[in-house]
């Protein structure tokens, strides 16, 4: 009588199922180290150098002004421009700062094709004539795995003639991180190289310790 052995699981893994199991493991693999956080990054300036303690104030668009989220994306991107060397000044300013944020569900890049029902697999055959089925089932319908889509964008104006003199845009997408991690650091990729930035459209990692 001869004994078939099974083939080890990584072998008899679906895909699909395989792809969910090699996530979760980073995922897991993670929460003990650091997370690089990568941001397609944009800017234009008009400017060649910036007086040191040069002042700004912030400008909000008519829905910004009722937003309660508003003061906070502001008191974040603080932050960042304080280490390009502007300080806040609201009462009399050189610059004014306009910022914003969004953020939006969508599909993984990742996701697998959803249906209902368990899938099964695995088995050992004993002779020729009978056999012993083995299975390990996984609830593969409504497998879903959250992505999200990241912007921030910043602009920069004369008081004096209104003329925009800086715009730079940060974009991320990726799994759930927590905006009060992801916005202080899609600001600070958004100002690297403030007030002259490379041109084109380039990458900008920031780290996000644990």
């Amino acid at each position: 009588m001869r004994v078939y052995a099974m083939s080890p699981l990584k072998v008899l893994l679906p895909r699909g199922v395989m792809a969910v199991a090699l996530i979760a493991s980073a995922l897991l693999a993670g929460c003990a180290s650091s997370l690089r956080m990568d941001n397609t990054v944009q800017s234009f300036s008009a400017l060649s150098e910036v007086p040191a303690a040069v002042g700004y104030r912030y400008e909000r668009l008519p829905s910004q002004r009722q937003d309660p989220a508003q003061p906070r994306l502001e008191a974040i991107a603080d932050a960042a421009l304080a280490r390009t060397g502007l300080r806040r000044d609201d009462a009399s300013p050189t610059f004014t700062v306009q910022v914003w944020s969004r953020m939006q569900y969508a599909v993984s890049p990742w996701a697998q094709p959803r249906w209902g029902g368990w899938t099964g697999w695995g088995g050992v055959g004993l002779g020729s004539h009978y056999g012993i089925g083995m299975g390990i089932g996984f609830p593969l319908g409504g497998i879903d795995s959250p992505w999200y889509q990241r912007e921030v964008g910043l602009i920069l104006r004369e008081v004096a003639s209104g003329r925009v003199v800086y715009e730079t845009h940060a974009f991320h997408e990726g799994y759930w991180i927590d905006p009060a991690r992801a916005w202080p650091a899609m600001f600070e990729a958004a100002l690297q190289g403030f007030p002259q930035p490379p041109t084109g459209v380039r990458r900008v990692d920031i780290t996000l310790t644990r």
